[in-house]
């Protein structure tokens, strides 16, 4: 009988320990942490909130996980701790709290950042372009070489953005999007310094120039100051598209666009990013690039200074 009843407690216990952990077991886990691994006393930890006594439990965590193991080369020559003032049990007792809190914490992030993630979603828009899914899918091994070179070509009364690469091959582009459909990141910031080597902070004369200096730097070098960023107000926003190869995102606007880069800070106003994400971004598909646009967007509508 007693074998029977051993058995049936030792389910019991197990089903115990399958089932999550409450909040109330947490919190006592996260006690017996702070405790033993970083000295806090009862008096300190009790009139402590549930996400204060977190912080402080993950702060320790990450201390503990980056310091110098007791076993490792480097400390093994030092002074040697007292070994005797934290039993075995209470190493695999508070190393076991640890993990399961570390777990629910990771579980807690990836529900919050797939929340956050549906939130982006609703500003975007997948637009299928025929000619950036033939660029695609090009094989990275035959990407071309670097750009050596550009012109301006004129065709009666048509003008083209001519790119020239290291090994003498060469394409014309009709206008800064087409460019941009079909060159990379690495691409695009050669050829800003070969722009920017030509005509400086001068700017151009000839009008094809002049509009591809122009867009080129308010992209790489936006000026606060500018009158490009005031002529936005009141503007109503057509278009809002993302080049993922280039990592360049294009705002157009009734009468007049911008360029910019997707990780960089723009002057743009609370309303002027609210009504560009109203328009919705497009994109060829969804990727981690629309992910931190969006996300760097909608946080400088909620705290334009905080960016």
């Amino acid at each position: 009988m007693d074998k029977r009843k051993k058995h049936f407690a030792r389910l019991k216990a197990k089903e115990q320990r399958r089932k999550p952990s409450t909040k109330a077991q947490r919190r006592n886990q996260m006690y017996a942490y702070l405790k033993k691994m970083a000295g806090y006393t009862h008096s300190q930890l009790k009139n402590k909130s549930f996400d204060e006594v977190q912080k402080a439990f993950d702060k320790t965590m990450g201390w503990i996980d980056s310091f110098v193991s007791m076993d490792s080369e480097v400390v093994k020559g030092g002074k040697e701790k007292d070994e005797g003032s934290v039993t075995r049990a209470e190493e695999s007792s508070s190393k076991r709290a640890g993990t399961e809190l570390e777990q629910e914490r990771i579980k807690k992030k990836k529900i919050d950042d797939d929340q956050e993630e549906a939130e982006m979603k609703k500003h975007m828009e997948i637009v299928v372009d025929e000619e950036e899914i033939a660029v695609d899918a090009i094989p990275l091994a035959t990407k071309p070489p670097i750009i050596v070179d550009w012109k301006i070509i004129k065709e009666g009364k048509m003008g083209y953005f001519q790119l020239i690469r290291a090994d003498g091959s060469s394409r014309r582009y009709s206008s800064m999007i087409k460019m941009l459909q079909n060159i990379d990141r690495e691409d695009l910031e050669t050829l800003w310094k070969l722009v920017k080597a030509k005509h400086g902070n001068t700017r151009p004369e000839e009008a094809y120039e002049r509009v591809l200096w122009g867009d080129l730097k308010v992209m790489f070098e936006p000026d606060i100051e500018s009158d490009v960023w005031r002529n936005l107000q009141g503007h109503k926003v057509t278009v809002w598209k993302l080049f993922s190869s280039s990592g360049v995102h294009f705002v157009r606007f009734q009468n007049l666009h911008i360029f910019m880069l997707v990780e960089k800070k723009y002057p743009l106003t609370p309303a002027t990013i609210t009504a560009m994400l109203n328009k919705k971004l497009q994109a060829d598909h969804w990727n981690e690039m629309c992910y931190q646009l969006l996300k760097l967007m909608t946080k400088q509508v909620k705290n334009p200074g905080s960016v």
